[in-house]
């Protein structure tokens, strides 16, 4: 997965069953990550309390030669 914020960007092997809490605190100490900021694909915030699945980020949509796109929102 990519997780990108304007110029940073963090690739991370995830399953489809991790959280996206879980993902936030990858980042977190990398990116100084506030609670309150949430992750987002393609323009809709992702529920901190579901699966990187149920958000659409599947081993079908994410590959490690084409990785999924999540960005910060402030």
């Amino acid at each position: 997965m990519d997780l990108g914020s304007h110029k940073t960007t963090i690739f991370t092997d995830s399953k489809e069953s991790s959280m996206v809490f879980e993902q936030k605190h990858i980042v977190k100490g990398s990116l100084k990550l506030q609670e309150e900021q949430r992750l987002c694909k393609e323009d809709q915030l992702l529920d901190d309390r579901k699966t990187l699945g149920e958000c659409g980020i599947t081993g079908q949509t994410a590959r490690s030669q084409a990785p999924d796109t999540m960005g910060l929102a402030f």
